[in-house]
């Protein structure tokens, strides 16, 4: 490629999207948009793969080796990031911006709703209740390892609150690349991205590699109260040490 067709790439990527000549934003829109971005995009959906397929680490001896807290530190890590992300990008376009035509009012109507279910999922979060369980300090009963009412809800509503904010996010984004009218690398680039997360979401559903909560952290043992219960949500498996072996390459120990 010569100089000539690099510098016309080059400037291609650069231009906004409508073709526009140029490309100008306040300062408080640039980095709101670079927050929320970096949020819902990058930061929360990785949040999302780490707590759907990693609660058993690869070459993890499951059922040997139980509760492997790997991805609820990746996870609470993640998220808390994101939120922090997501409230900054709030603070900046706080009271700014509303703007008159339908597109931005969307933009804002969409992202107020988006940030309402991300201070949900941080509020149930805290109302997830009591583990319980062998291993606990607090006494073998608790409301995840006796799968309670309590427990049964907020894993309905927790997980599917979180798919849906994600969807709904994605969706804001993209209305407010619209109506920044974002250069075409940031298009692309998301574009990129969100094609090799949903590729990886295909690929370790695929594996097998979305393990019930439960079973993660207690095993296959048909004594705990909760193996007797359906895992909580589409696509979740559930295992024995012989079957799990099969499935991932370990001889039964």
């Amino acid at each position: 490629m010569d100089t000539a067709t690099l510098s016309s790439c080059v400037a291609w990527l650069l231009a906004p999207a409508s073709g526009a000549a140029e490309h100008h934003l306040p300062a408080w829109a640039s980095w709101h948009g670079r927050l929320m971005v970096l949020a819902w995009a990058f930061l929360l959906p990785l949040g999302v793969l780490a707590a759907r397929f990693f609660k058993v680490m690869p070459g993890q001896g499951w059922p040997d080796q139980l509760d492997n807290k790997v991805w609820w530190h990746a996870h609470r890590l993640l998220q808390s990031a994101g939120v922090a992300a997501m409230l900054a990008g709030l603070w900046l376009a706080w009271g700014r911006g509303s703007g008159a035509n339908a597109l931005t009012q969307w933009h804002h109507m969409l992202g107020l709703a988006v940030v309402a279910l991300g201070l949900l999922q941080v509020l149930g979060g805290q109302l997830r209740g009591s583990k319980g369980g062998p291993t606990a300090s607090e006494g073998l009963r608790g409301d995840h390892y006796d799968m309670t009412r309590h427990r049964r809800v907020f894993e309905r509503l927790h997980k599917a609150a979180g798919y849906a904010a994600l969807l709904l996010a994605a969706a804001v984004v993209v209305l407010g690349l619209r109506v920044a009218d974002a250069p075409r690398w940031m298009w692309l680039a998301i574009g990129v991205w969100w094609c090799a997360w949903c590729m990886a979401f295909v690929a370790l559903q695929r594996q097998g590699r979305c393990i019930d909560t439960y079973q993660a952290i207690w095993g296959d043992d048909p004594g705990h109260p909760g193996q007797h219960l359906p895992p909580i949500g589409p696509g979740i498996r559930r295992y024995d040490r012989d079957s799990f072996a099969r499935r991932f390459g370990r001889p039964p120990s």
